[in-house]
């Protein structure tokens, strides 16, 4: 503060021909006695409490200082009543920025209230949710701290514990929040404390360094070298005031005379601890007489390291800003000089005024203040390194500028270490990172942070990591193995690439075939009395119907289409009525055929070829009338089944109109059972003329297979609907084939022995 004035005093550019004075007061970072310096300054030195008159006409226009943000408060509300500024260097807590209660304060240190952001940002960018939090119990501390903690909260960090406590405390306090250190799971400690109490938590500590921690620090201790000392620190990394230069000031500092070191008290003090020496005699009879000697610019001291101040900036801005205040009240500009009035009765509510429209630069840096006195915020990011000696260092490795628009306010350019001079980033969280396919569910009693991770439910997936829910796929989707990604469903259908599907076809064509072989076989004995005595024009029109009804069941087979499904049922409905009316018309031909051989019975002639085809044409005609009215009222369609399976799609037909489905099966029922009741009636035919019997045999078939189709249709799911489909109808053919012609082609072809006339009309 001192150069600052005397720069300023010698200047010829700022309050040329005006004298800055000054006096210093040591508050001693205590309330008492900075509420009574604050009266001595009001008072022009006078006792505390004056009851004089003008007592508040002390000269004073404004005031540096105080270093703490607890005295700062007490100081700035009593300087508000006189419109007196205070500009303070160190005080950052974020309660200053309150203009209803501190009106005229301002500072040249950023608020607290951007460094808690930046480090709640900080601790966010390096993946960390599960901290511990320690602070001074001051006003500094509480502010600070209160501040990260909403910040963190907002970044959803959370905080294992929070304790307070101060240098004053007795040590079993102060050993209690070591011991809690020493103890938490939390890896990270975020500190917001005062490098002086932040002194005695660290030599608590150093008594039984607890597992390896890693510090983040605020600026009022990340660059206190005394606190370098500590190993088990190595690694910290924190916000820190920005490193500054000051011209002139390491010249200044050396350039004491013994006068001017005898004249202070505190430069006393300074200088013969500094020399272990003193200056008075008989003070001190353990150290020599300072002779004169003593060299400051041999010395290896904080004081005269001057490369990396920080907060001493922060003064020199303070002093600065009172000046340029004070010149834009008393100074202005003429014919290119600046003239000031030497004789302005200058008061402290000019100078207060003039403050709030400051800006300028002075070294390359800018001073200005904002709406509640603060400044930009500015911060380097300092992270504590061992140097090739072992010993610890503080390193600039980027920086955090509130200014910018959010993300783009860290910038890290330096290589950072960790922890105990790790490489690697430490992990400090409170439950791993939930991989994609699971959820987040939260521990009972615990903070957010603390979490178990569920595998998604069936049908659901989460593509983040740390995901809180899981998400329903689309309808037509599916989650792979992992429950990370929704992929199409399989679509499944009867298809003639698959096993299943090769073998109803296989069997499919093996049955036509069987059947056109049949046919060949009666056409090459057509004249043979097997044949015709089975009233061969039914019987070809009974395999050609067999025929119609092994390949239909082909339809049933491939991706459902509109066509393919209105063709399956249809076909197989007209088909199977067809084969049945021509096995029902041989039923009948059979009984009447016996019936005619009684005397006088003339039935044959109402039962003739010409009436067979029209009852077979008839039959079919009304299950043709069934179908069409079926097909055109709600017909058959393809859709996707997404019901039955939850994780692929069968592709199938739809009935359309399921009553329209029944009665075709209905129908095709009506006529198999009638068709069963005759050929039973006609049982008691001689036994070498077995027509009726193998008629009965395979309508009992017949019958069978769709009886137990029913259930077997209505249980079955997806593509096994249509195999069991496909299966009756090639079961109900094969069995009309095998029983009704399979026999008769045995003789014509194996036994010709028996194909004659003669045998077929032997009765035993």
């Amino acid at each position: 503060m001192i150069f600052a004035i005397e720069e300023i005093n010698n200047s010829t550019e700022l309050l040329p021909g005006i004298k800055l004075g000054y006096q210093i007061y040591d508050s001693c970072l205590a309330i008492p006695m900075s509420v009574q310096v604050a009266f001595q300054l009001l008072n022009g030195q006078e006792p505390v409490f004056n009851t004089g008159k003008n007592c508040s006409q002390s000269g004073v226009m404004a005031v540096v200082g105080d270093s703490g943000s607890t005295p700062s408060i007490s100081i700035s509300r009593i300087f508000r009543s006189f419109n007196i500024p205070l500009v303070s260097p160190f005080a950052t807590c974020a309660c200053l920025s309150d203009k209803q209660q501190h009106p005229t304060f301002f500072r040249t240190i950023p608020s607290d209230q951007f460094q808690a952001d930046g480090l709640a940002k900080l601790v966010k960018h390096f993946g960390w949710n599960w901290i511990g939090a320690v602070r001074s119990d001051s006003d500094y501390g509480n502010y600070g701290m209160a501040s990260f903690l909403d910040a963190a909260l907002r970044e959803g960090i959370c905080v294992e514990y929070s304790e307070a406590f101060h240098r004053t405390d007795p040590h079993i306090k102060i050993k209690r929040v070591a011991d809690v250190i020493r103890r938490a799971t939390a890896v990270v400690v975020v500190a917001f404390a005062s490098s002086g109490d932040m002194k005695f938590l660290m030599e608590e500590l150093a008594l039984d360094p607890p597992p390896p921690r890693q510090w983040i620090g605020s600026e009022g201790w990340i660059g206190d070298p005394y606190l370098l000392t500590f190993s088990f620190c190595a690694g910290a990394i924190g916000v820190a005031i920005q490193q500054s230069v000051t011209p002139g000031l390491k010249d200044f500092l050396f350039d004491l005379s013994p006068s001017e070191v005898a004249a202070s008290s505190v430069l006393t003090e300074f200088w013969e601890d500094a020399f272990n020496c003193t200056l008075t005699k008989n003070s001190d009879l353990s150290k020599m007489l300072c002779d004169g000697t003593e060299d400051i610019k041999t010395l290896r001291s904080p004081y005269t390291e001057t490369s990396q101040l920080r907060i001493n900036n922060m003064v020199y801005k303070a002093v600065y800003a009172i000046a340029h205040a004070t010149h834009n009240a008393v100074c202005e500009g003429k014919n290119g000089y600046t003239q000031c009035d030497k004789h302005t009765i200058l008061k402290p509510k000019e100078v207060f005024s003039e403050l709030k429209k400051v800006n300028f630069s002075r070294n390359g840096y800018h001073v200005s203040f904002d709406v509640n006195g603060d400044p930009t915020a500015f911060y380097e990011l300092v992270n504590w390194q061992k140097s090739e000696t072992g010993v610890i260092e503080p390193v600039t490795v980027g920086y955090y500028d509130a200014s910018l628009p959010v993300g783009q306010q860290f910038n890290i350019n330096g290589k950072l270490t960790w922890m105990e001079g790790g490489t690697k980033v430490p992990v400090s969280v409170c439950s791993q990172s939930c991989p994609t396919g699971t959820r987040k569910v939260l521990q009972k009693g615990k903070p957010i942070c603390c979490y178990d991770c569920i595998p998604c439910p069936e049908g659901a997936i989460s593509n983040i990591t740390d995901s809180p829910d899981c998400f329903s796929c689309p309808e037509e989707s599916w989650p792979d193995s992992q429950r990370k990604s929704c992929i199409p469903k399989p679509v499944e259908f009867l298809s003639f690439g698959e096993v299943l599907g090769i073998i109803l076809a296989t069997v499919s064509v093996s049955g036509a075939f069987l059947t056109v072989t049949a046919v060949a076989v009666f056409i090459h004995h057509r004249t043979t009395p097997i044949v015709r005595a089975n009233n061969s024009e039914l019987s070809f029109l009974l395999l050609f119907s067999l025929t119609l009804c092994f390949l239909c069941s082909l339809t049933f087979i491939g991706a459902p289409s509109e066509w393919s499904c209105m063709l399956r049922h249809t076909a197989f409905g007209i088909t199977f009525v067809l084969c049945i009316s021509c096995v029902l018309g041989k039923t009948v031909v059979v009984l009447m055929a016996f019936k005619a051989t009684l005397p006088g019975n003339n039935v044959m002639k109402w039962f003739g070829p010409l009436q067979q085809r029209v009852t077979v044409m008839c039959l079919t005609l009304i299950q043709v009338i069934i179908c069409t009215l079926w097909l055109v009222l709600s017909p058959p369609f393809p859709i996707k089944n997404l019901n039955t399976y939850k994780d692929k799609i069968i592709l199938e037909c739809a009935l359309g109109s399921a009553v329209g489905f029944w009665v075709v099966l209905g129908y095709i029922g009506l006529l198999a059972v009638f068709c069963f009741i005759l050929a039973v009636l006609a049982r008691k035919l001689p036994d070498n003329f077995n027509e009726a019997k193998l008629i009965t045999f395979s309508m009992l078939i017949f019958c069978a297979v769709w009886i137990t189709f029913i259930p077997a249709y209505v249980s079955s799911p997806g593509k096994y609907t249509v195999a069991v489909e496909i299966f009756a109808i090639l079961a109900s053919s094969f069995g009309l084939m095998l029983c009704i012609f399979a026999p008769k082609c045995f003789i014509i072809v194996f036994q010709p022995e028996k194909n004659t006339k003669k045998y077929l009309m032997n009765k035993t």
